[in-house]
Formats: structure tokens, sequence, C-alpha cells
């Protein structure tokens, strides 16, 4: 939990609860030390290489099922217990993170899904919220990105809607160290096709005894 505690660590848990308050999503690039930035990548290209991911599905439990025409990435969920030291760094400073938005907004955020994500070359997700219909558990999305040196026109982008209606927007490059928070239910968000190999690890923090909305 050492990450998020630093010199200035305050500094960043108040922009970061700042931000979440006054417009529901923020945008930071010093949670991680670039050292801890490539050995996630490496862990990641690491269970990439081993033939550990799966493409990914759309929907939950019954409904669940692979829609490339939806999202054609491929995913590798993870846990606590991991044995590479990278992650079980990343849960701990992500956890640090947790107790810090808690404390500040009362968002009740009780435990971190996270797993990795690559896009290979021409992959992409349309445009979606990431809480689901009938369960609200998710309450804040973390999306990090690993990919060193990203070019512009590489593609790949995060397009964040910041309105209702999906006219206004942001566009966030997928570039290493960068880190992308916001508030699940309210931001409908897409990735843009990628041009080159994307990698990214997403999170979701979650509130316990989440209630049927639908």
């Amino acid at each position: 939990m050492e990450t998020l505690y630093r010199t200035q660590a305050d500094s960043l848990t108040d922009r970061i609860v700042d931000a979440l308050a006054t417009q529901g999503w923020v945008v930071v690039d010093d949670v991680f030390t670039p050292a801890e930035v490539q050995a996630l990548r490496e862990a990641c290209l690491a269970r990439w290489d081993g033939g550990d991911f799966r493409a990914a599905a759309v929907g939950k439990g019954g409904g669940e099922a692979v829609r490339s025409e939806i999202r054609s990435d491929s995913v590798l969920w993870l846990n606590e217990a991991d044995d590479a030291p990278a992650i079980t760094r990343y849960f701990d400073t992500m956890d640090a993170l947790r107790v810090a938005v808690n404390r500040g907004l009362y968002l009740g955020l009780a435990d971190l899904e996270a797993h990795f994500a690559v896009y290979p070359a021409g992959s992409f997700y349309k445009k979606h919220l990431d809480r689901f219909r009938d369960d609200d558990a998710r309450t804040l999305t973390s999306v990090f990105y690993l990919n060193e040196g990203w070019p512009a026109g590489a593609g790949g982008e995060l397009r964040l809607y910041l309105d209702a209606d999906c006219r206004q927007s942001v566009d966030i490059r997928p570039q290493a160290g960068t880190m992308v928070l916001f508030l699940s239910d309210r931001f409908w968000h897409e990735v843009l096709p990628a041009r080159r190999q994307r990698l990214s690890l997403t999170g979701w923090f979650r509130r316990h005894g989440g209630v049927m909305t639908w």
C-alpha cells in the first residue's frame, strides 16, 4: 500500500477525489511509477505469450456471450492471490485508492475485480456502460494503460462520453502510466479501433449488496 502514500500522495488522492466529486471522471498519470508500469506490462505479455487469455464476452450469467461485433479484445481475469509481485502490488495500490475514495466520497466501495485486456491490431469495443442492467454493484471504473510510446495515429483511444446524449466526448490516448477513473453508471464509453497491439488493465470497484435495477 506504500505507492499511494509516498511523497505527495495526499495531493494525488485529493486530486482524484475532487475530480470525481465535481465531474465524475478523472485522468491521472502518477498512480504507479514507471518501474511498476513496466513490471505490469511484462506480466501481461508473459501471460499473453503463455496462452492464458480468452476472447472477451459481453453480458453476465446466462446471458454472457462472445460477441466479436461488439468487442474483439481478449482478457485475463486477475486476483489478489496471484504470485506475480507486480499484480500483488497493483491490488495493494488500488486498495489504498479505494480507501481514500471511500473516505472522501462515501461510495461504499468494498472490493475490486480486474483483468488484463489485450487488443490485437484492428480490435475495438463498441459504446457501452460498465454497469449491468440487473446489478448495480459496479460503482467506479478504472482503466490503466501499459503501452510504451503509443504514437499519434495508432487509434485505440478511450472515448468517454460526457453527457447523457453522447454528444460531447473526450478521447484519451492509451499511453503507459495513464489511468482513467469514472463513475460506472454515468459514462458511456468505447475503445476506438487500435492499429497496433494495445494493453490495458481494467478494474471495477464494487459495492457489496448490489440491487436489481431492471
